[in-house]
């Protein structure tokens, strides 16, 4: 009988520039082909360790880092230093220090939106991008953008009027109690917040069209209810790094991401060719994801027509995707690879 292989090693390290420190996982050869893994919302580069693990076996150097305010990366105090220019801008440096060579970018959820920016702003660091459960939006991912192509027929402008990003608008104007809701009992709310996805979800309206209705995520208690964490989702000792990484820096700074769309906006208008990109892009769906999926509705139309290349595969996962379907995933950014020619 054949033994188990090893699964190649992450290695933790930190970057350090004079405007910010980037805390981010590393494995495969130093010398292979670069992929860099984005995480999103509510997360650590930790997220990707299956992919990390299957690419990094194959060749590829891997890197996942702590974006801006989350995890071991810095968490600046101001919520405008959460913009995309800044965000993009950490990568930059970061994309320097590993090398600079063109990479594979790899992004879940804000990561998505992240990866879709260096693209369109950083064309000659990127080979290909890989975007899951967040679509492209070259005009800028901000409720300007978002709201006007919800789906009417599930949410009518008269009883939902910002549809499935209700959520979304209460930052914007309940921003410290949504933060102090979540802040209240970090490892519930993580454990509240990864649940995986169900077919019942399909043509329901998610319960984030009424988080202003409700008075927060969590309605009048504002905390998560006890919650026992989703163990096909995170590894136990996975899921105690990421509620340890939130203990520290409380959720205030991962929050702020929602509350610079005007900025993020003239961001985007910045961009050459309004944001089309030229690049292999590949965007992987969540069959059951109530908030950013894109069948059935509007919400891939802006990224169909500003990708030349565009490949959509769709998986039966919801919106935490890369933990629900890890080899599901890995094979079909695998398959995508091959047929692209990267």
């Amino acid at each position: 009988m054949s033994a188990t292989p090893t699964p190649p090693v992450i290695t933790s390290r930190r970057f350090r520039t004079a405007r910010h420190t980037t805390h981010y996982l590393e494995s495969g050869p130093a010398d292979g082909p670069l992929m860099i893994f984005l995480h999103g919302w509510l997360s650590i580069g930790l997220i990707w360790r299956a992919q990390l693990e299957a690419f990094a076996a194959e060749g590829w150097h891997c890197v996942a880092p702590d974006l801006r305010g989350f995890g071991g990366s810095s968490t600046p105090a101001c919520t405008d230093a959460y913009t995309t220019r800044e965000v993009v801008a950490d990568l930059v440096e970061l994309h320097d220090h590993l090398g600079g060579a063109p990479a594979i970018w790899v992004g879940h959820d804000w990561g998505s939106v992240v990866a879709g920016a260096v693209a369109a702003h950083e064309p000659a660091r990127t080979r290909g991008v890989v975007l899951t459960s967040w679509a492209y939006f070259p005009g800028s991912n901000a409720l300007s953008t978002l709201v006007p192509l919800v789906d009417r027929s599930l949410y009518p402008a008269d009883v939902y009027p910002d549809g499935q990003w209700d959520y979304y608008r209460y930052y914007a104007t309940h921003f410290e109690t949504a933060v102090a809701d979540l802040d209240a009992d970090p490892a519930a709310t993580l454990a509240y917040v990864y649940r995986s996805g169900s077919p019942e979800a399909v043509g329901r309206v998610a319960p984030t069209a009424t988080t202003t209705r409700d008075g927060g995520r969590f309605g009048a208690a504002h905390h998560a209810p006890p919650t026992a964490p989703d163990a096909d989702l995170w590894p136990a000792a996975d899921f105690d790094v990421l509620v340890d990484a939130f203990a520290r820096t409380g959720f205030r700074a991962s929050c702020a991401w929602y509350v610079n769309d005007d900025a993020n906006v003239a961001y985007a208008r910045e961009a050459t060719d309004g944001g089309r990109l030229a690049q292999p892009v590949l965007f992987v769906n969540g069959d059951w994801d109530p908030i950013c999926g894109i069948t059935g509705n509007r919400q891939g139309d802006p990224m169909r027509a500003a990708c030349e290349d565009l490949t959509v595969t769709n998986l039966p996962a919801g919106h935490w995707l890369p933990l629900e379907r890890p080899a599901e995933h890995v094979e079909a950014i695998r398959s995508w690879l091959e047929r692209a020619g990267l």
